[in-house]
């Protein structure tokens, strides 16, 4: 069975959606007819959004403020969601560090872990009993192309990427004839626009601009690759590389030739 049409009493969620491929995705989502629940850390961005939303495509765009890294705060979004007729669910939110993982700060990089692996687990778990009940349901999860492989210097974010990359695998192979789509999101660098040279950040002074795709275009390709249930999207010339890289390099000989890159990253 496709991904559920647009119906008025199902929603999309989308997780992150303040900025970047969230954002994106909820607009994507909802020049395609569907209806939302849009949540991050900041109500007023969120509540922007969703009045850009409704004026332009006329959805409902209902916005759940909430910090995803902080286990009372996620409680609260996955015990709705649990009651829900939730037709999409794209778990996008996440984060990441840069530098030695010896010298970062443990609560954020423990916060890192709840936002970037728990959250998703915990939204999955949320919304799959519904969608199995209804034979019908996508799920994106936002992974990444560093989590084929090890990062030092993005060891945590690495980490928590390398489980959602395989959670969403192996759940795939588990709901193969539910009429569930799970498909895996493991795009390299994204952005909206050409930073102004002042306010680049580490990562956009040291990747090239060839290397970066827009988040417009990521959100098409991810929500038509859930449409075809495809396992993996990989858009962008840079996931793609780290996709064969991980796949044939021995990752000893790997590791060290990308943590030296993101080891200027974390200066």
């Amino acid at each position: 069975m496709p991904v559920p049409a647009p119906s008025p009493d199902a929603r999309a969620v989308v997780t992150g959606a303040s900025q970047n491929i969230g954002e994106a995705l909820a607009t994507e989502l909802a020049a395609r007819g569907h209806s939302l629940i849009i949540t991050a850390r900041r109500e007023d961005v969120l509540t922007t959004l969703a009045g850009r939303l409704v004026d332009e495509y006329g959805v409902a765009v209902e916005v759940r403020p909430a910090d995803l890294g902080d286990a009372a705060e996620r409680q609260k979004l996955v015990d709705e969601l649990a009651t829900r007729n939730i037709s999409i669910l794209c778990a996008n939110a996440g984060t990441a560090t840069f530098g030695p993982v010896a010298t970062l700060d443990p609560a954020v990089e423990r916060a890192q872990v709840q936002l970037n692996a728990i959250a998703v687990h915990d939204l999955v778990l949320a919304v799959l009993p519904g969608m199995i009940e209804r034979k019908a349901g996508g799920i994106l999860i936002s992974g990444s192309a560093a989590g084929n492989s090890p990062i030092p210097y993005n060891a945590t974010y690495a980490a928590t990427k390398a489980f959602v990359n395989t959670f969403s695998e192996s759940l795939r192979g588990e709901l193969r004839k539910t009429g569930v789509h799970v498909t895996l999101l493991a795009p390299g660098p994204v952005r909206t626009e050409l930073p102004d040279p002042a306010e680049a950040s580490i990562v956009e002074k040291l990747v090239p601009d060839f290397l970066w795709i827009s988040t417009e275009y990521t959100a098409k390709k991810s929500l038509d690759a859930l449409v075809r249930n495809k396992m993996r999207v990989v858009p962008g010339v840079t996931s793609k590389a780290m996709s064969v890289a991980s796949q044939y390099a021995p990752r000893a000989i790997v590791a060290p030739i990308v943590g030296s890159f993101y080891k200027k990253m974390g200066g």
